[in-house]
């Protein structure tokens, strides 16, 4: 999907946001999309179809997998048209619209697919159940598009003024930086897969799962900053964007540090219970791993404010750096310290992209930690880090210690971001301002109380 998308879902989402001063440019863009995207998708469909046809994924996996084949090859097309619908809501501001979509397309798939396998369908029952989900919230996304969008562009001809070329330039750098991103995730796991065996393989895994917990909140941030800040981009406001950057690094730092200290904290509780006893020996790796984690949690959502600029080379330049960091300490340390080298070479590589991005995003012409309060949110971390350790260690309990520890921390460490002015009154005011009535009028309260 990295080849058949390539990067039309970003594109869509970042050109369309820039809303530029030419007539149906919104609309141009779409069109050029849409098409793209169907042609590679059915490019991408036509192989699995062929591949399945031949008999090849029998002879090479055993019987029964040359229907999967082509139900993957369904599958594309479907992905890749959602895909443009979602970009396209998104592009418009539509988050409210495309993201309850994609938590319909979980909870379908979740539905129908567990259904059919349940009903003796097995993997093709899986697959089928994303196929149907797919579809059914691509038609309602598409519905809803399309009331933003003229119908009738769908067939339009774009005009030879449109800049094709800077779009496709786009995608084609996209394509590299997935790429490189995508192998920060996976040359970890391969090296250990060859030698080490699966079982160390398996445990490092369980460690790595956990430890991205971490990363919900800067996936979320990636996702809306992209088209978000390229209609600033494109409106040369680079005030507002380094005054955003400065503070999405700062609330991202604050949260992401009180989640690594809790997960630091509970992991000897937390490991033995999600995964088993056996599973003791992914917890040295996932404390390895929760510094790298917290550095590439931060450089998410720079690296978007950097992909909103178009400036792709810079961005490559960056990631393929610490791709390369990544793989070199992974290839030297795995041999002799197996997933703990492992954890150390990764959470270095992680690491390493929150420098480098933040020096890619200085030269791309903005400043991600101008308001950082880096000594304030340091002293913070420290005090938190007592009371919740000093908590875990006073309860002999793991199952007590995951029930009590997790909101007194929260308490306390929210308690101290405030007193420290890490998150300022006027910043705290409005953030309460954008709660619902019930959950307003508490935080209210706890305002009043701490005050």
């Amino acid at each position: 999907m990295i080849i058949i998308n390539a990067g039309i879902f970003d594109g869509t989402r970042k050109y369309i946001a820039e809303d530029r001063n030419e007539a149906n440019w919104t609309e141009h863009v779409f069109v050029f999309y849409f098409r793209l995207a169907f042609v590679l998708a059915i490019i991408g469909a036509l192989i699995y179809t062929a591949i399945s046809w031949s008999g090849l994924p029998d002879y090479l996996f055993g019987d029964g997998f040359k229907i999967y084949f082509f139900l993957i090859g369904v599958l594309i097309v479907g992905r890749q048209m959602n895909s443009v619908a979602r970009g396209g809501l998104m592009g418009l501001g539509l988050e409210n619209r495309s993201e309850p979509l994609n938590v319909l397309k979980k909870t379908l798939f979740a539905v129908v697919g567990l259904y059919l396998v349940y009903t003796g369908y097995g993997i093709v029952g899986v697959l089928v159940g994303h196929i149907m989900s797919t579809l059914i919230v691509s038609i309602l996304g598409y519905t809803v598009l399309f009331k933003h969008l003229d119908l009738r562009a769908v067939f339009i001809q774009i005009p030879t003024s449109f800049p094709k070329r800077q779009l496709l330039s786009f995608n084609g750098l996209s394509i590299i930086l997935i790429f490189l991103t995508a192998s920060l995730y996976h040359i970890d796991i391969i090296f250990l897969r060859l030698l080490t065996g699966d079982q160390a393989t398996g445990y490092y895994k369980a460690a790595l799962v956990v430890a991205e917990f971490l990363w919900l909140v800067p996936n979320v941030l990636q996702m809306v900053l992209l088209h978000s800040s390229s209609g600033l981009w494109s409106n040369d406001r680079t005030d507002r964007i380094t005054s955003l950057a400065s503070q999405t690094t700062r609330y991202n730092l604050s949260l992401v540090l009180l989640l690594m200290i809790g997960l630091a904290a509970l992991a000897h509780d937390f490991i033995p219970i999600y995964y088993g006893p056996e599973f003791d020996a992914a917890i040295l790796p996932l404390l390895l791993l929760l510094p790298g984690v917290l550095g590439f949690a931060l450089a998410r959502p720079i690296f978007a404010i950097g992909q909103g600029k178009g400036q792709l080379k810079i961005l490559i330049m960056a990631t393929g750096t610490a791709s390369l960091v990544n793989l070199c300490l992974n290839a030297l340390l795995i041999p002799s310290f197996g997933m703990v080298g492992a954890a150390i070479a990764t959470s270095i590589g992680y690491g390493s992209m929150l420098i480098l991005h933040i020096l890619a995003a200085l030269r791309i012409g903005f400043n991600p930690i101008n308001d950082l309060r880096l000594m304030r949110i340091t002293a913070v971390a420290i005090i938190a880090t007592g009371v919740i350790f000093g908590l875990t260690s006073a309860i002999n309990s793991s199952i007590v210690s995951l029930v009590i520890v997790p909101p007194v921390g929260f308490i306390v460490y929210s308690i101290l971001l405030l007193k420290f002015s890490v998150v300022s009154p006027e910043e705290t005011e409005l953030i309460i301002q954008q709660l619902p009535s019930p959950l307003k009028e508490y935080a209210e309260r706890g305002m009043r109380f701490i005050s």
